[in-house]
């Protein structure tokens, strides 16, 4: 997936009112966008290495879009706004082990009434159907280990119990860790931020739900999919 336009580099001052990040770019200190509405845990101090880029919509208020931070010279792609992309691309182009006998896709689908999956699949060969939620990684507390969340999320335990009911009305069901993280060689989930989360996840697992984890290869131009990554189900990785 390409970035709108080239990454430019800055020096975070601070991040405001969730959407809100002041950068310094060169001798000038602008307001960017900033597209993660999460805690972004320990990715927030200033002078923190950043990336940006410059929109080409010239209605857009907030013209530069915060895309990258670097913290101990590791990159983490902070844009929630294109994991999905990063999926759709991956979907297309037969790079998801799992997934690829799925050769119908479509983004956003609804579940009920009060729940949309980020795509449903389908296999127009034989009917199959599946649902397929994805969730953004960008928490990283022990060296190469991602975790999920990085605050309590009331809304990723309701896509888990749908998940669980949607494989009950007979779909195929996959939920996928993306890390947008550089390194890491494992995942994990963080049961001492969401301690209700944690507990459906190990539930959704009992009751089928799949569970994929992949991480992201970085370049100027942009970011994609890269490797199956381990999942550690029981346990915290140590610091």
């Amino acid at each position: 997936m390409d970035f709108e336009n080239e990454l430019i580099p800055g020096v975070l001052i601070k991040r405001y009112k969730r959407f809100f990040a002041d950068i310094k770019l060169k001798n000038k200190i602008i307001t960017a966008h900033c597209p993660n509405p999460g805690s972004m845990f320990n990715l927030l101090k200033r002078g923190n290495l950043v990336w940006v880029t410059k929109t080409n919509n010239e209605q857009r208020k907030l013209k530069y879009t915060l895309q990258i931070i670097e913290v101990n010279k590791t990159k983490f792609c902070v844009n929630t706004h294109i994991t999905n992309k990063i999926v759709l691309e991956s979907l297309e182009n037969k790079f998801i082990e799992n997934l690829k006998s799925y050769n119908l896709i479509k983004p956003e689908k609804k579940f009920g009434n009060n729940t949309r999956f980020d795509f449903m699949l389908s296999n127009t060969e034989n009917n199959k159907k599946a649902f397929l939620e994805v969730k953004s990684v960008t928490l990283n507390r022990s060296l190469g280990h991602a975790e999920f969340p990085d605050a309590v999320t009331t809304r990723g335990k309701k896509h888990l119990e749908h998940l669980m009911l949607a494989n009950k009305q007979g779909y195929e069901t996959y939920l996928m860790f993306l890390i947008q993280i550089e390194n890491c060689k494992s995942f994990g989930i963080a049961s001492d931020i969401d301690p209700n989360y944690s507990k459906v996840f190990q539930e959704s697992i009992k009751k089928n739900v799949n569970i994929l984890c992949y991480d992201c290869k970085f370049s100027n131009k942009g970011i994609e999919i890269n490797n199956k990554i381990k999942i550690l189900l029981n346990e915290r990785k140590n610091t």
